[in-house]
């Protein structure tokens, strides 16, 4: 992205998250869960957050393997880099509304278990990054295509199985169920795809410098040889 873009998108997405909060605030408390209940505003765009990273993840692996090109050897690992932080966030946030919710901190249910597993897979893209050696590259690509593959599951699992997750019918029925969550869940939507677009172009610019480097001290030697 030029930057004379990349600016004016930080300033947006820093507004974005100073307007969230408020919005969140303001919003109606949830009958039974209280205070708890807001959590599902950051609990939930993180997961969007998320689920964009692997899917972007997932794209620029295929484009990688099948025509082998560079740049989007680094999207990919910029945006595994993210999905396994978003999906943290999702993870910590959700055991704290769960606690309320269930009364325990963790349910070996589907959708907890193959979030948990799908976080995992991500992990594991960049530990084979780093630790695969030669050609670890289109290995990890291809973990990156399989994780992208399984994704949907996580989402529609509790449609399949019997899990103490919401179906998924409940979010596209918030404006007539609960038109006043709309609002502000839309704001903290926004505000973490946002910031997912922030960090993608910011990892890449620094992967992009990084090798610049590599490349001189490579030169060096070279010369030096």
């Amino acid at each position: 992205m030029n930057k004379k873009l990349f600016a004016p998108l930080v300033v947006v997405t820093a507004v974005m998250f100073a307007y969230a909060p408020v919005m969140v605030a303001n919003a109606l408390f949830e009958k039974t869960m209280g205070l708890v209940s807001k959590i599902v505003y950051f609990h939930v765009p993180s997961w969007f957050a998320m689920f964009s990273a692997v899917f972007t993840c997932g794209i620029a692996s295929a484009l990688y393997l099948f025509k082998g090109s560079r740049r989007s050897d680094a999207i990919a690992v910029s945006a595994a880099e993210l999905a396994v932080l978003f999906g943290a966030m999702g993870l910590v946030t959700g055991p704290l509304w769960g606690r309320k919710a269930w009364g325990v901190w963790w349910q070996w249910d589907a959708r907890l278990t193959m979030a948990f597993l799908l976080e995992l897979v991500f992990f594991g893209y960049l530990l084979v990054r780093k630790y695969g050696g030669p050609g670890a590259e289109k290995l990890a690509a291809a973990v990156g295509l399989f994780g992208t593959a399984v994704s949907p599951f996580v989402y529609v699992s509790v449609n399949i199985w019997r899990t103490v997750h919401p179906l998924t019918s409940v979010m596209p029925s918030l404006p007539k169920s609960a038109p006043a969550m709309v609002p502000p869940m839309a704001a903290s939507a926004v505000a973490f795809l946002f910031l997912f677009a922030v960090l993608l172009i910011a990892r890449i610019e620094l992967g992009r410098q990084q090798a610049a480097v590599d490349e001189l001290y490579l030169a060096r030697e070279d010369g030096a040889a």
